[in-house]
Order: C-alpha cells, then sequence, then structure tokens
C-alpha cells in the first residue's frame, strides 16, 4: 500500500475547495490547489476560509488549529505541481473531454507511483482513465457537498484499478474521516444513479401539475424523512448540472428513465439555474 504525503486538487471550485478544505484538516496533509487563473483560486481560498470561520465559531476548531491547516494549503497555476504529491484529486467541469485532456497532461508529469481519482458522479471510471498510461492507478473518489458536512465518499473502482490502489485510497478516505461505499464501474455508479431519477421524476410532478414545488418536496421529507427535498436539492446541485449527468446516463444506459424533463431546459434557458442564479426551481430573490 502506497503512503499518501501530499495532495493535489485540480479545481478550486465548491468541489475541489472542499475537498482540500478535508484534506489540510482532518488527513492534516499538504495539498495543492490547482486551478486557471488567480481569481478562481482566490474564490476556492475564501470558501475554505468561511468554512474555518463557521468551525471556529461554533468552538469546532480553534485559532491555532485553523492556523496550521492553511499553512498547509498550497494555491497554484501550474500542473507542475503535482509531480510533488502522491495523489491526485480532479474536480473540474463534469465534462469527459475536459477530464481527459487534464489527466493527459498529469499522466506526463507525475511519477508513475502516483494515483490518479476522479471526483466525477457520472462518467465512467475506465473511460476517463484511457488519457493515461496507469489505469492500474486510477479510482473514483466521488464527494458529496458540501464536503466538510457530509460523511460519505464514494469509491469507484475502474476495470483495471489494482487493489494496492484501491486498498491505499479505502486507507485514505478514512483519515479524512468519511464512510465508504464502494460502487463497481457503471455510469452514476450507485448513488447518483438512483438521486438522479428521483429528483427527475420529482420535476416531472411539477412540470406535469400533480402537486407544487413546495408540496413535493415536503412529502419527501416528511414522508420518507429525507433532509432536503429532491427540487431543492437539484438546487442547490445546479438545474445546469444535474441537467449534464441525465443526458450522460440516457447516452450510456439508452433508458428513458433517464430521459430528461423538459422543466430543466426551459428554467436552464431562462437563466435560472438553482442557488447560483437565485432562480431554479425556487426564487431564492
Amino acid at each position: 500500500m502506497n503512503k499518501i504525503n501530499a495532495v493535489f486538487v485540480a479545481g478550486a471550485g465548491l468541489m475541489g475547495s472542499g475537498i482540500a478544505h478535508s484534506v489540510i484538516t482532518n488527513a492534516k496533509l499538504p495539498v495543492y490547489l490547482y486551478d486557471l487563473s488567480d481569481e478562481f483560486l482566490q474564490k476556492g481560498v475564501d470558501r475554505i476560509k468561511a468554512t474555518f470561520a463557521k468551525s471556529i465559531e461554533k468552538n469546532l476548531m480553534t485559532e491555532g488549529d485553523v492556523k496550521y491547516a492553511l499553512s498547509l494549503l498550497h494555491t497554484t497555476l501550474n500542473l507542475e505541481d503535482a509531480k510533488n504529491t502522491e495523489l491526485v484529486i480532479e474536480a473540474v467541469a463534469e465534462k469527459i473531454e475536459i477530464k481527459k485532456d487534464l489527466f493527459e497532461k498529469l499522466d506526463k508529469i507525475c511519477s508513475k507511483e502516483t494515483i490518479f481519482a476522479s471526483n466525477t458522479s457520472s462518467l465512467p471510471i475506465t473511460k476517463i482513465a484511457t488519457s493515461t498510461t496507469r489505469s492500474d492507478k486510477f479510482i473514483g473518489m466521488h464527494f458529496f457537498s458540501p464536503v466538510d458536512r457530509m460523511k460519505l465518499i464514494e469509491i469507484i473502482k475502474g476495470t483495471d484499478t489494482s487493489k494496492e490502489t484501491f486498498e491505499t485510497i479505502k486507507s485514505f478516505t478514512e483519515q479524512l474521516n468519511k464512510q465508504i461505499s464502494v460502487s463497481e464501474d457503471y455510469p452514476g455508479f450507485i448513488t447518483t444513479r438512483l438521486g438522479v431519477v428521483l429528483i427527475n421524476e420529482a420535476a416531472f410532478c411539477l412540470f406535469e401539475g400533480v402537486g407544487t414545488a413546495e408540496d413535493i418536496d415536503l412529502g419527501m421529507k416528511l414522508g420518507y424523512n429525507h433532509p432536503i427535498g429532491p427540487l431543492a436539492l437539484a438546487d442547490a446541485i445546479g438545474l445546469d448540472v444535474c441537467l449534464s449527468i441525465l443526458d450522460i446516463m440516457y447516452d450510456e444506459y439508452k433508458d428513458s428513465k433517464y430521459r430528461a424533463c423538459p422543466l430543466f431546459r426551459k428554467l436552464i434557458n431562462a437563466g435560472h439555474l438553482g442557488k447560483k442564479t437565485k432562480k431554479g426551481f425556487y426564487n431564492y430573490t
């Protein structure tokens, strides 16, 4: 089993910054947080600092704890910094071409022993791994948002993922104080495959006038004890992200149950993407 001494996180968005926060806080390992611009990196760092501020407010961490954690965080615009790490975690856009292009570049930079992990929520791990020469050291690590509060990481084994790679990532996940769900490499894995169908069906219920958004969500919250309704969850994820995942699932399985509700495209065309634009299935203004 390989020892991980430092981690390279590609993508400083909501998920990437959350993953970096988890590593420096729980595993207490150095992190190189990469993105394409200083602006993106600063937004990622600001998210991390805001999360720390809440932890201090709740007496979960001290000022000293936060200072030490932040000393482990290094921002970078240079992919070359990945050669200093034993694990690369990718958290860029959910587009296979973007992910494959990134990993192809990193494959030429990193040591042959470096493990590559994708945070994809729907794309086949084996397909992404073909962009590298290390399919045995390629694995899926599906984190959930917000990373600091969600306790699950779904680990996805590609066709060629070695047992050693799996055991190394399993051990690393335990360092992050997360629980593990293991999935074979099928599009959507376990969690997205189940979750996206519920979100899509809730959208169809709203689209067909079966009930209001509030009534649909209340039914799942109080009737099934879900902490959040499927339509509110879709707004939190982003309707554009939900649609992209549904389209990927439909293309991969050719099954009509993944056919996206037309309401997604209607709202997206109007620029209503959910919480990030203040409008989605709900109005947040």
